[in-house]
């Protein structure tokens, strides 16, 4: 069985081929996994209140603050997976 670090490239690499735009919610999820999977707790200020997308990116990731990187990796897969149909 390929290892999840494996699993997780592989799913990277589908996130940018999908034949259907994920929702914008759906988009938030995975870039926050992705951060939180490859940078681990979300580092920084929070951009100002003009930059509505980085503000919502950097929302989205906040959430997920304490998550572990190999629980993050499962849940990417899980939802690449999900948005492959």
């Amino acid at each position: 069985m390929p290892d999840i670090k494996k699993l997780f490239d592989d799913a990277t690499v589908a996130a940018k081929s999908l034949k259907k735009r994920p929702s914008d919610d759906d988009l938030l999820l995975i870039y926050a996994l992705y951060k939180q999977a490859t940078t681990g707790d979300v580092q920084g200020e929070r951009p100002g209140f003009f930059d509505f997308v980085g503000g919502a990116k950097h929302d989205a990731w906040t959430k997920l603050k304490g998550m572990s990187t190999a629980e993050a990796m499962q849940k990417y897969i899980a939802k690449v997976n999900t948005l492959k149909g």
